[in-house]
């Protein structure tokens, strides 16, 4: 080795020692004759560095999910839902065969009508057909995979399109409640004094509304305005979003009075970076492993309420279909409930299913984003 080498030996090696000092240890070495043993360990050194793996916190959050069972099993159940939602209707799709029997299931009414015209009387007979289906409330069978309905429809096909509902209005509902909630909490964190007091009191207002008598009300609303059925309930979820949005303001504001005194808003202020800089980029990031939980058990109680609006006939209406529709039909007929169980257990287990598996999925999220948790 030339002595250059021995003095970029001795810098790497030395680690606080200064450059001055280089020249002179590098001579030390060279005396004692330790040059190569030196130059071995440097080597060793780097050959474990290169044995050494950094997981992103990314991959550690994403490490410590998949090591809960319940997290993968409410994964692999909500994976399987939107599948079975979306392109099960492209295997399997009977939507609305509703079938007619041209031989014998004509039913036949007859009135005698009298009419006066002009002074003179005219008689004559009323026929009134009326086809009645051949597979309403029909049984299991490979054609009906679970039935059909009332209107002949078969069950397993409107789960599946139900489905499509149930799930894009929760979505739907969840993100647009996070995103109000991050507004105005991140406004009234950041800001406080004034402009917290009177966000607050407006999250307080809306707390105390009862949802569900209010829900009925502007349901009964919407009936007598004449809104299409097959848009009342996106309509009832988004007056459901506007007055549930408060908890989540209330999370980010918490969050953000704590964050907002960090060192690195600090160093953010003396940098002169703008408020809406300083609150999207700096602030709400740390506060998203707890709006990603927020979020995910949201989910599962949107469901129940998109169920419970349609249960009570406020949802979408036939032959459109929701979970919580195609159960409303058990009010319909108590002979239903009591003797037909294919036609309302099978949406009854959907909606368990999806509640259940959002559930695993945010308890999951909860501990693997949790930076105490045991590693």
């Amino acid at each position: 080795m030339e002595e250059k080498d021995f003095e970029k030996l001795a810098l790497e090696t030395a680690g606080p020692v200064a450059e001055e000092g280089a020249e002179a240890l590098a001579a030390d070495l060279m005396e004692e004759g330790s040059a190569e043993a030196v130059e071995a360990a440097h080597d060793e050194e780097n050959a474990l560095d290169k044995n050494v793996r950094l997981l992103s916190p990314a991959r550690m959050v994403a490490r410590r999910f998949f090591r809960s069972k319940l997290s993968i099993i409410g994964l692999v159940i909500i994976v399987a839902l939107i599948l079975f939602s979306w392109l099960g209707p492209v295997v399997y799709n009977r939507w609305g065969e509703i079938e007619y029997d041209n031989g014998g299931r004509i039913d036949c009414t007859t009135a005698d009508v009298t009419i006066a015209d002009d002074g003179m009387d005219i008689e004559f007979t009323q026929v009134v057909e009326t086809k009645e289906a051949v597979n309403s409330l029909a049984p299991m069978t490979s054609d009906h995979v679970f039935g059909t309905d009332v209107q002949g429809m078969d069950v397993f096909t409107r789960l599946m399109y139900g489905g499509r509902i149930s799930l894009s209005i929760s979505f739907i509902a969840v993100f647009a409640v996070t995103f109000l909630g991050v507004l105005f909490g991140g406004i009234a964190g950041y800001f406080g004094k004034k402009i917290d007091e009177v966000i607050m009191r407006i999250c307080d207002i809306l707390m105390c509304i009862p949802s569900l008598p209010i829900m009925l009300i502007v349901g009964t609303l919407f009936d007598s305005w004449g809104i299409d059925p097959q848009y009342r309930i996106y309509l009832l979820m988004l007056f459901l979003t506007f007055i549930s949005w408060p908890g989540t303001a209330r999370l980010v504001r918490g969050q953000i009075l704590f964050l907002r005194e960090q060192e690195y808003m600090v160093a953010a202020e003396a940098m002169g970076f703008s408020t809406s800089r300083k609150i999207f980029k700096h602030l709400v990031p740390n506060v998203l492993p707890q709006l990603i939980v927020s979020m995910t058990l949201s989910l599962g109680s949107m469901i129940l309420s998109e169920a419970t609006l349609s249960y009570l006939g406020l949802g979408v209406q036939a032959p459109y279909a929701a979970w919580g529709t195609m159960i409303n039909i058990v009010t319909e007929d108590p002979n239903i409930m009591a003797n037909y169980f294919n036609v309302w257990i099978p949406p009854g287990l959907c909606i368990i299913l999806a509640v259940l598996g959002f559930n695993f999925i945010g308890d999951g999220l909860r501990d693997a984003l949790d930076p105490k948790a045991r590693r």
